[in-house]
């Protein structure tokens, strides 16, 4: 199986995990968002936010790091686990001395024993069987896949009936303890690798991880800082309801995007010198992530009203309105998240911190302000103004570095973008008005179906349109259409072998 192949399968079998993880997860949000309050969730992201903060200074990278050496010996397996579960005691101790001042911080009490209960899943994760790295490393999606939906389905299993069970934020806490343990446990049953104390490759790892140690302390201010100016000047209740947001908007890029970069890291890293190839398959995987991604964050946007009321509740109506503006955020980063595993390929990990790094220098000061000033929608539209401004510098650096023009990137994702904003037009202007108080569940649903049925077929005649007006250029487009016919036939084969056996 060639690397095209083997990237291509990769992708199917992340993404397949995707939607299935993402079905447990709107599942278990259904239940939660209604045995719990906003409050909850509130009170957990501040812990979480505080994990994250720590998470970030021991991210060292070594998964990464294992995968682009393609002669990782089993010492730098034992030091790569060894560094891990040092680092997880250490996150563990600090939480817990952190623990009253975090509290004092957000004046909130019961912050403290949050953290201290928290403070034993950091300890239990840096346990993990460092050897699930190869999955990945040998492109055995399958196997990833496996490991990966079972972690879920297993903390699914716990968090929910502790929800039914308590009706407290602390079922979302040992939830999380709890599916950690299992998912440690889970790693030693799937892969033999059996690791073993030891720092003596530590330094070869940590040659690499510098830049990502730097990497993930800039994400985590691009992605978590408003939290702590949220959780401290509005609340648990504000900042649970932030939170919610943010990650609904992000769903189109955390659940189709980043399992497609997952798979591809792999691929990019043996096309890493060779930058023609490197960037075609760069542009081919960015024009997928465009036509499948982006019209999700506009249907996002433009459904948000029904999709709050029919998966929240009537609780959380606040949520819709900052989602339809971190819709917007969500465009910008999918855009530009598929060129962080092109960076890393080709050993250019200084230059996506540097990006990202001005990305947090207009941030931090613009949300401070906002926040403090315009309360969570000022926050959610300081993420808008941040992102809008990075993406062409993105573009344009990426670009450069992989020897493309300006007019190859745009021609990879003009089409599904201009088609997206006109489905989002389209069904905001013909369909159902957005409520104005709460409405049946009922009705909600009917409404979302409508604004389903206008906005797909709008979208699917826009991409073609343009597709043909463009003169039917090679691309994603023409290799859908070119396998219609093959799955028609496989279609027709199983239901005739299905009405053989039953005939």
């Amino acid at each position: 199986m060639n690397i095209r192949r083997k990237m291509a399968h990769g992708v199917v079998w992340m993404v397949g995990f995707k939607v299935l993880e993402r079905s447990l997860g709107v599942l278990s949000m259904l239940v939660l968002a209604r045995l719990l309050v906003p409050a909850d969730f509130g009170l957990v992201a501040m812990a979480t936010s505080v994990i994250a903060l720590l998470e970030l200074f021991s991210a060292f990278g070594v998964d990464t790091a294992l995968i682009q050496r393609a002669d990782a010996s089993r010492a730098h397996y034992d030091s790569a686990w060894t560094l891990n579960a040092l680092a997880g005691f250490a996150i563990g101790t600090c939480l817990i001395l952190m623990a009253i001042p975090v509290a004092a911080f957000y004046n909130e009490p019961r912050v403290k024993a949050v953290l201290c209960v928290l403070a034993a899943g950091a300890m239990i994760q840096g346990l993990e069987n460092i050897g699930v790295v190869n999955f990945r490393k040998e492109m055995q999606f399958d196997k990833e896949f496996r490991f990966l939906l079972a972690k879920k389905v297993i903390g699914f299993a716990i968090i929910v009936p502790l929800a039914f069970a308590w009706r407290s934020y602390w079922a979302l806490v040992a939830g999380i303890v709890l599916g950690r343990a299992a998912g440690v446990g889970l790693s030693y049953v799937l892969h033999p690798f059996r690791p073993r104390f030891s720092l003596a490759a530590a330094k070869d790892l940590l040659h690499v991880s510098k830049w990502l140690l730097t990497q993930n302390f800039i994400s985590f201010l691009r992605e978590r800082s408003p939290d702590f100016v949220i959780g401290r000047f509005a609340g648990p209740s504000a900042l649970g309801v932030f939170s919610v947001a943010h990650e609904i908007s992000n769903m189109p890029s955390t659940e189709l995007v980043a399992p497609i970069n997952r798979a591809i890291l792999p691929a990019y890293v043996k096309l890493a010198q060779d930058l023609p190839a490197l960037g075609r398959e760069y542009l081919s995987v960015m024009a997928m992530i465009a036509l499948v991604a982006v019209p999700a964050v506009a249907g996002v946007a433009a459904t948000a009203s029904f999709l709050v009321l029919l998966v929240l509740g009537p609780a959380w109506v606040e949520v819709a309105i900052l989602l339809q503006i971190l819709a917007f955020f969500g465009i910008t980063q999918v855009l530009q998240s598929n060129a962080y595993a092109a960076f890393l390929a080709i050993g250019q990990h200084q230059v996506f911190v540097k990006i990202n790094g001005m990305h947090v220098a207009i941030l931090l000061p613009l949300a401070s302000f906002a926040t403090v000033f315009y309360g969570v929608e000022g926050a959610a539209w300081a993420y808008v103004a941040a992102g809008t401004v990075v993406l062409p510098v993105n573009f344009i650096i990426i670009t450069r570095f992989l020897h493309l023009s300006g007019w190859q990137f745009v021609s990879s994702v003009w089409r599904p973008i201009c088609s997206a904003a006109v489905m989002y037009l389209v069904v905001r202007t013909f369909g159902p008005p957005a409520p104005t108080s709460a409405i049946a569940t009922g009705e909600a649903a009917r409404s979302l179906i409508i604004c389903i049925a206008i906005g797909v077929p709008v979208y699917l005649f826009g991409v073609l349109a343009l597709w043909f007006l463009a003169g039917r250029p090679r691309g994603v487009e023409s290799w859908i259409l070119e396998r219609i016919p093959e799955a028609v036939q496989k279609a027709r084969s199983a239901l005739a072998g299905v009405l053989a056996r039953n005939g």
